[in-house]
């Protein structure tokens, strides 16, 4: 009856590791491809004029959401900021919860 029972149990794990496995690679593609639209935006935010974008944050989700927060100097910033974000390969929908307040 032991031997049954390891051999259950060497046939569930053999079931399972590759599964878990795939998952693992799904997340870390997954990340991967969040990480690189992020950088992505961050880059071309750069390139603009200096101050007028550094307080933005941008955070990626694993579907290609774009969300976009911190503060602008004027609502052209503002809108600009998003321009940037749904131009980048792989971005599906930009939410623009950046607020604006002139210093």
């Amino acid at each position: 009856m032991n031997r049954a029972k390891l051999i259950g149990a060497c046939l569930a794990a053999a079931l399972i590791l590759p599964a878990a496995g795939f998952a693992a690679d799904g997340k870390a593609r997954e990340f991967v491809k969040d990480s690189v639209i992020t950088t992505k935006i961050k880059a071309e935010m750069a390139k603009e004029k200096p101050s007028t974008l550094v307080k933005v944050s941008v955070d990626t989700d694993k579907t290609g959401v774009v969300v976009l927060s911190g503060t602008a100097k004027t609502p052209a910033d503002k809108a600009r900021a998003e321009t940037i974000a749904r131009d980048v390969k792989g971005v599906t929908t930009v939410e623009n919860n950046i607020e604006v307040k002139a210093n």
